[in-house]
């Protein structure tokens, strides 16, 4: 398979990538420390060479102690730091609620960095994203403390979550971003508009739930969903959500049969070969996944395959989570 740019820069990565947040967070009890290293490494065995973790990814592992994200993955790739590219996040704190608190002064972005570069056991991260837009803080400000973190050497290149066109071209003209990551699946195109806008500026899509948590890899199926885990109150779970998901399902398991393959990779491949610069990084916590989803890097469609798809996307409607709420002030 052929690997992607990200942005301007020179990092090259194979076109799909991992989401590391299910071992600690949101998925319920976290992933033993031990275990999670340990599969997190043979990911990279399989070949992903691009990780992405978060500041706020926090869970609790069964003994009720705290699980962070980024130390599971520093560790995991402490001697390989070289030939892969981690990226995580700063500006968001989860409440009790599930709510989201905002921070993205510069005075929280310099405390945020530090305790990254410790915990990921990194002298720079390669790319830093803004987690999420701070309504409070100008993009100019956010960029041009970027700008100060990359002079001093901290990251190398940095992004924008949940980017809108506004936010982006103000931040850009301060601090070239090299990508955005937006929530993006066949379940959820809303971000769409975007792409005349990342082709222009040469910014990557990094498309987060691919697979819209798990529902296009039919993982309600599947997976025991236990206590906590956050799939347990998203709508395309619910009986109305699968309901209206089923002629999407149906179309999957249609293309799987004829390419051979299973309806995740169907929906992961369709975003790859829809446009060049789109990195998707599903994530998962079972090794059969991480291989399954690999895989699809492998998977060509053709741009009328793409065509006929969209245009059966555009008949449909969905039920589907879009992120946790802002806490207000």
């Amino acid at each position: 398979m052929e690997k992607r740019k990200l942005g301007a820069t020179n990092f090259f990565v194979n076109p799909v990538g991992i989401g590391c947040m299910g071992f600690s967070h949101a998925y319920g009890t976290a992933v033993e420390k031990s275990e999670a290293i340990k599969t997190i490494r043979a990911a990279y065995d399989i070949g992903y060479d691009f990780f992405d973790t978060a500041e706020c990814y926090l869970g609790t592992f069964a003994d009720g102690t705290i699980s962070n994200n980024e130390e599971i993955v520093g560790a995991a790739l402490k001697d390989i730091q070289d030939k892969v590219i981690i990226a995580t996040k700063f500006g968001v704190e989860h409440n009790a609620d599930r709510s989201l608190k905002l921070d993205s002064s510069p005075k929280n972005i310099r405390r945020a960095i530090d305790g990254s570069l410790k915990r990921l056991q990194v002298d720079a991260v390669d790319l830093y994203y803004q987690h999420r837009i701070d309504p409070n803080i100008e993009p100019e400000v956010v960029a041009e403390t970027m700008a100060e973190l990359i002079k001093a050497g901290k990251i190398k290149a940095w992004g924008i979550s949940e980017a809108n066109e506004e936010y982006l071209r103000r931040a850009h003209k301060i601090c070239p971003v090299t990508a955005i990551e937006n929530r993006y699946s066949m379940a959820a195109r809303w971000h769409e508009n975007i792409f005349p806008v990342c082709e222009e500026l040469n910014i990557t899509f990094v498309a987060f739930s691919p697979m819209a948590n798990g529902l296009l890899a039919e993982v309600h199926k599947t997976d025991k969903v236990e206590k906590g885990d956050y799939r347990n109150i998203m709508p395309q779970f619910t009986e109305s959500g699968l309901a209206k998901a089923q002629a999407l399902l149906d179309l999957l398991e249609k293309l799987a049969a004829e390419k051979n393959a299973t309806p995740a990779q169907i929906s992961l491949a369709w975003m790859l070969c829809e446009k060049p610069y789109i990195i998707p990084i599903p994530g998962s916590r079972k090794l059969h996944r991480l291989k399954e989803n690999f895989g699809a890097g492998n998977i060509q469609l053709s741009a009328q395959e793409i065509s006929d798809i969209n245009a059966q996307l555009d008949t449909m409607t969905f039920e589907v989570f879009g992120g946790s709420k802002i806490a207000s002030k």
